[in-house]
């Protein structure tokens, strides 16, 4: 039986399942394939550490050199993660005219025009389902059955460490950070959360999205990006008795010659289907001219998903060293020079229902002069929640508002926290009703 010879780089979690995967399924693989996948070399600077998996003898280096430079080697799968070495060793692959399988979003996010480039001129495959939603096959239905479509949004629950911490806050009435900490103990947060509970990771993810979605170049730092390291027990009760979840929610709209790009904390009814993914799952809703809505559900990141659509990968790009077919479609699905660069509307000419929390002193008058600088600024209020009065003491006062343009909300929010009424700078969160 034939053989495609695969190189690994990096050998931690996601890299045991991927030889975890090809060990125990190395026979189904090759019913449907029609060949062996041989995993020829596994660099990684431990060698030594027991994975629970089976090696065999010289496969294990410590040089990334052993992968990159093996003219047997067809296929690269680099899972070291960040963006230096992973960079270098990604387009020395290339150079040496090997194809590429990676779940590195933040590398694509920032380094992807080159290494697309890069691909393009050696005529090899970068393909990277996994970057996205781990083992949910969102970025190969927009490559493949959805491509005919048209898109005008993409929305998504992209950070499973996120949305545990919501979900628990939802369900417990649990703090922030009671909620963080017990899910760095359960190692679904890192020690450091940062890139997940400040909108990073998503956001990269939704880069990814957005490009393959409408054909564009989307730089990672042209998304509007915010964590829920702001949202509070509060916050989720006060959504709940108006009838929404919040959630982290990546939000990519086509808007004319433009997109809104932007990760935040959201307010979505109750009702909607993204409300009801919970845990650690990820979701990411299209919506097409032709096909309609389309959400597809999984888990979106861990050892076996990832790994699911990491060999799937490489099993997709086999198929075509088998048939003889080197670089089938650009790592976008668009012919490359038809790929444009589209504006991203700055986050100020957004329109949205905003809720927004206030923590003043309760006394006379108070709401007539929130009210008063809001409507200064062409900001009507739609509904009010108000605290049991408590006077001389500070109480909650959460407004919701009908739709604003957020640089006018901005403008206004200003002057209300400059009052001597107010005690804490406000909370805004983004109403999405309309999510088609």
């Amino acid at each position: 039986m034939k053989e495609i010879k695969i190189g690994l780089l990096g050998f931690g979690t996601i890299g045991t399942g991927v030889v975890k995967l090809l060990a125990g399924n190395g026979s189904l693989i090759e019913e449907k394939l029609g060949a062996r996948l041989a995993l020829k070399k596994i660099a990684d600077l431990d060698i030594t550490t027991d994975r629970g998996v089976p090696v065999a003898a010289g496969v294990l280096t410590n040089s990334a050199d052993e992968v990159l430079t093996d003219p047997e080697i067809s296929v690269v799968i680099e899972l070291i993660g960040g963006y230096e070495p992973a960079r270098t060793f990604v387009l020395k692959a290339i150079a040496n005219g090997k194809h590429v399988v990676t779940a590195n979003k933040a590398l694509l996010a920032v380094h992807g025009r080159e290494i697309y480039a890069a691909a393009a001129d050696k005529g090899v495959e970068v393909l990277y389902e996994a970057a996205v939603g781990g083992g949910i096959p969102v970025l190969s239905a927009i490559r493949g059955n959805l491509a005919a479509n048209n898109f005008n949004t993409v929305l998504g629950i992209l950070n499973g460490t996120c949305n545990y911490i919501l979900t628990r806050m939802t369900q417990e009435g649990a703090d922030f950070g009671l909620v963080l900490k017990k899910a760095q103990e359960l190692g679904y947060a890192e020690a450091d959360p940062t890139f997940d509970i400040e909108g990073i990771d998503t956001a990269h993810k939704l880069a990814i999205l957005l490009s393959l979605c409408f054909g564009t170049r989307v730089e990672f730092k042209s998304i509007h990006t915010e964590g829920i390291s702001s949202i509070s027990s509060l916050d989720i009760n006060y959504a709940r008795e108006f009838g929404y979840k919040i959630k982290l929610l990546a939000i990519g709209k086509r808007d004319g010659e433009r997109l809104e790009a932007r990760v935040h904390p959201t307010m979505i009814p109750v009702n909607y289907p993204l409300a009801d993914v919970d845990g650690a799952f990820n979701a990411i809703r299209l919506t097409g001219d032709f096909v309609g809505p389309v959400m597809l559900y999984g888990k979106g990141a861990g050892m076996d998903p990832t790994a699911s659509a990491i060999v799937g990968d490489v099993m997709d790009i086999s198929r075509n060293i088998l048939a003889g077919i080197g670089r089938r479609s650009s790592p976008l699905g668009y012919l490359d020079e038809r790929i444009r660069d589209l504006a991203i509307k700055p986050i100020g000419e957004t329109v949205s229902k905003y809720y927004i929390r206030f923590n003043v002193v309760d006394r006379p008058g108070v709401i007539a002069r929130i009210a008063g600088e809001l409507g200064k600024n062409g900001i009507s209020i739609e509904s009010m929640i108000q605290t049991a009065r408590s006077v001389g003491e500070s109480v909650p006062i959460v407004i919701m508002t009908h739709e604003a343009r957020e640089m006018d909300v901005r403008k206004a929010l200003e002057a209300i926290d400059a009052l001597d009424i107010v005690r804490e700078k406000s909370n805004l969160i983004r109403i999405e009703d309309n999510l088609e």
